[in-house]
């Protein structure tokens, strides 16, 4: 990793760089802030940040075939299967689809650290490639699980079975005295005739043969937030006020709150239709039919597992590692989560194994976790970007200017422990082998934190070559507490290209 001490001169973007509707791929210059900020620190920021961007620059481009409905969930609303779970932090099939062309790879096996709902998994599979995956949080580790169901193990008899159910209601007959497991942030979620059903569901899904309960209660995770008097929103759950939960100045209302019987109905209808259109007897992810690929869940911390794998075992790595963004899934899931059984305190722990992206998230020991990340701890501690970031975040800390203080904690420990998720990709890749990353930039106390350059320049530091940073054409916009601070200042949504030296 080269270090900047003097001005690099300015380079023309390679092609195809297209202006972005809000200014240049790279950074505009910042807007005024407010002076509750320290603006010295956040200009000499700025100016550093300018010749790391000027460094890269022809590296950095508006790639005009990347949009966000790729690079998010919404593209999979159009496929069958993919579509019945909502999970909003992936990406899409078509976008694995779309690079695994795009690199040629067309053998092997492909990892996702962060599987999430499986996607690349899937996907990758659906080519033929071998694919592994590793996922912390027990909503995802379930949707993957119940994927590889429905794709080699369901019968055509298991779809008429959905069919009839979707028809019969047959949970309606059960009487039980079964109790939700709730919980704290997740107690009262629901309407108490449709916490009804669902305890009379859940007591149906017990009488069921093991392939169709865990169908039923894959439908059932499904349809749980548009049943509840909640809505998924990044950091925490919103209630709506029909709940009698208040939750800051404004009142929420999320609309129209299904009945639980015709949410089930609804999402089983759709199950049984893709499951027909596609064929249950056959593979339902082959597109183009192929013979598939193994598919293999990790469950647990990518920090903890991959350390276990063989060196130069992959072909290919793609993923999508959570944002820098303050974003706590388990929160957002903790529906889901406490659905399928998890308590106050495995929640606490699912918290802190996360790769840091929370401000409740503590510092870990990373060379307790593995010595050999000494390497990766060192590039980080070098970093000249990086560090006065953390500098400035701890120095606006310390004056009482965060809206947090766990923010530059937060910041800390993601750049660090990325970084050793980096050292352990490079360590288990072949030669050549292709990383693809799809990641945010982000913006705290009036600072536009470049994550795309970051760990691009890690990832040449500990064995890869950088091939490009993909910046979607239209930007993102910071928090909306940002945005009233210091205006609308787009950052970049990227897609990283690493290749593995050879």
């Amino acid at each position: 990793m080269t270090t900047v001490n003097e001005p690099i001169a300015a380079t023309k973007y390679a092609t195809p760089c297209l202006p972005m509707m809000m200014g240049s791929a790279l950074q505009p210059k910042p807007e005024p802030t407010e002076s509750r900020h320290d603006a010295a620190a956040i200009r000499s920021i700025y100016d550093l940040n300018q010749k790391y961007e000027q460094k890269h620059a022809a590296k950095i481009w508006v790639e005009p075939a990347l949009n966000r409905t790729l690079v998010s969930f919404q593209a999979n609303k159009q496929r069958a299967v993919y579509r019945w779970y909502k999970y909003k932090e992936g990406f899409s099939a078509e976008l694995v689809e779309y690079f695994l062309d795009r690199g040629k790879v067309h053998s092997g096996k492909l990892l996702d650290p962060f599987a999430g709902s499986g996607v690349a998994l899937f996907a990758a599979s659906a080519r033929g490639l071998g694919a592994e995956g590793i996922e912390l949080l027990p909503i995802g580790q379930r949707v993957i699980a119940t994927k590889q169901l429905i794709d080699q193990h369901l019968s055509a008899a298991d779809v008429d079975k959905l069919a009839t159910l979707a028809r019969t209601h047959p949970w309606t007959q059960i009487k039980t005295t079964d109790s939700l497991h709730a919980l704290r942030i997740t107690r009262g979620a629901y309407p108490p005739e449709t916490a009804n059903r669902i305890a009379q569901f859940s007591a149906y899904i017990r009488t069921e043969t093991p392939h169709i309960a865990d169908l039923l209660t894959f439908a059932l995770l499904c349809i749980l937030e548009s049943v509840s008097y909640t809505r998924k929103d990044g950091q925490y759950l919103r209630w709506d006020h029909r709940s009698g939960r208040r939750q800051g100045k404004q009142i929420f209302d999320k609309g129209s709150i299904h009945s639980f019987d015709t949410a089930i109905t609804a999402k089983l209808d759709q199950m049984v239709a893709d499951l027909r259109d596609q064929g249950a007897s056959n593979s339902l992810f082959a597109q183009p039919p192929t013979a598939h690929g193994p598919i293999t869940l990790h469950a647990g911390s990518c920090l903890e597992i991959l350390p276990n794998f063989s060196a130069g075992s992959f072909d290919c790595i793609m993923t999508s590692p959570p944002y820098c963004n303050r974003y706590d899934y388990t929160r957002t899931y903790a529906l889901e989560l406490a659905y399928l059984g998890v308590t106050e305190e495995s929640l606490v722990d699912l918290r802190q194994a996360m790769v840091s992206c929370t401000v409740e998230n503590r510092e870990k020991d990373l060379i307790k976790m593995q010595p050999q990340w000494a390497k990766a701890i060192a590039v980080a501690n070098a970093h000249p970007l990086l560090q006065m970031i953390l500098s400035y975040l701890e120095s606006e800390k310390q004056n009482n200017r965060l809206n947090n203080n766990g923010i530059p904690r937060m910041v800390r420990g993601y750049f660090y422990e990325m970084a050793c998720v980096i050292q352990e990709c490079a360590r288990i890749m072949k030669p050549n082998a292709p990383l693809i990353m799809v990641n945010d930039n982000v913006r705290y106390a009036g600072v536009s934190i470049s994550v795309d350059i970051i760990l691009s320049e890690f990832a040449e530091a500990l064995g890869f070559e950088m091939d490009s940073i993909l910046v979607l054409p239209t930007g993102k916009g910071n928090s909306s507490q940002q945005m009233g601070l210091h205006g609308r200042e787009p950052l970049r949504k990227c897609v990283y290209i690493w290749k593995r030296k050879k």
